[in-house]
Order: C-alpha cells, then structure tokens, then sequence
C-alpha cells in the first residue's frame, strides 16, 4: 500500500472509531456502568457490561426500545450485593426497574423520582434501607411498586396517593411508621401488603389521625 493511501486509510480508520457511539459516551450506558461498579457480582451476570461495546443495548440483562434507549433492567434474583446509585435516574425511558431477590444494601436513590417512563419498581427481598423517597409519587404511570422485605423506615410517602395509575403496593415486612394511606390507589391496596411493620398504624382516618402519628 502507498504511503499517501497508507495515510488515507489509517485517518478513514481513527475518524470511524471516533463517529461509532460507546456506551461510554452514552448516559445510559454511563448510568449502568456506574450501578455495575456499585455492585458485587460473585457470580459474573454483569460480565458483558463492557463499557466499550457500542451501547447499553447489546449487554445481557438490558432491553432496549427501537431507538436503542434502555426500558428494562432485570437482575432479579442475580446474588448481587452493593448499593443503588443516583445516575439511575438518567435512564429517562426506563419502564422496568427490576432487582428483586438480591443483597442490596443502602438506601433508594430520590433521583428514581426521574424515571419518568417507569411502570415497575421491584425492589423486594433485599436489604435496602433508609425512607421511601418522596420524589417516587411523580412517577405518573408507575403500576406495580413492591418494596417488601426490606429495612425501610419512615412513613409511606402521601405523594403515592396522587398516581392513578397505581395498581400493586406492597410494602410489607419493613419497619415503616404512621398510618397507611386511604386514597386514590391506595382504596384497593389489600391490607396484608402492610403487614409486619410493627411502628405502621391501621388505615388514616381523615382529619383524625395526623398522617405522621407515631413517626417520629
């Protein structure tokens, strides 16, 4: 090969590898990269989250939209012990957050409060501790919110009673305070879903019982 089409051929070469998207590059692919670095995962699930692949979309436990934006994340029941992290909340189309059954420690991120396209979040069966964030009640088409066997404290945020599309909340097995909230979705929330927090009072009477009896 010539030296000039030796040159031309290199420079075709670098400005290919730069035009070509990496998950690296890409916020989504940012956001899950940092929850892989937050995580242990003895049993190598997140091992093709490899931030040099071209995006999020071709690593194993992550669905993607035609338009190559993440809108599932399951690793329920993956033996995965760490943390939560807040840049979960720049997967902006994320519909299922699904990390059930696993060893999570820590507390649930306020930035979840972002993920306006969410429908469920299944966090159940860890060890997430800390209070319900408040910011979950702007998920307005969030469904299913299960949160049960954890070691959640504080009261059940009143901003949940404001999403109509609400549908299953369990928030059993915890150690949450205050009194259970009676309206919008939560009129058809089966008490059992409540049960065994020992400091949650019965269904809030309207004007009288404070929301935040025996919250302190």
């Amino acid at each position: 090969m010539a030296g000039r089409d030796l040159f031309v051929f290199v420079a075709l070469t670098v400005i290919s590898s730069m035009m070509a998207p990496k998950a690296r590059g890409n916020s989504e692919g940012d956001a899950l990269y940092a929850l892989r670095r937050s995580l242990s995962d003895p049993d190598n699930i997140l091992q093709s989250w490899d931030p040099n692949l071209v995006n999020p979309c071709t690593w194993f436990h992550i669905t993607c939209n035609q338009d190559n934006h993440v809108t599932r994340v399951d690793l329920g029941n993956s033996n995965l012990s760490g943390h939560l992290v807040p840049e979960l909340g720049k997967l902006e189309h994320l519909q299922y957050l699904e990390l059930y059954k696993n060893k999570i420690q820590g507390s649930i991120p306020v930035e979840l409060g972002n993920l306006k396209s969410l429908i469920s979040l299944d966090l159940y069966n860890n060890n997430i501790s800390g209070t319900i964030p408040l910011a979950l009640g702007k998920l307005k088409y969030l469904v299913f919110l299960r949160l049960n066997d954890n070691q959640l404290t504080g009261p059940i945020p009143s901003t949940l009673a404001s999403i109509s599309s609400l549908k299953v909340v369990d928030v059993s097995n915890n150690f949450l305070c205050g009194t259970i909230p009676t309206t919008g979705p939560f009129e058809h929330i089966p008490l059992n879903n409540f049960e065994n927090n020992p400091r949650l009072e019965g269904p809030e009477l309207q004007g009288l019982a404070s929301y935040d009896k025996n919250c302190s």
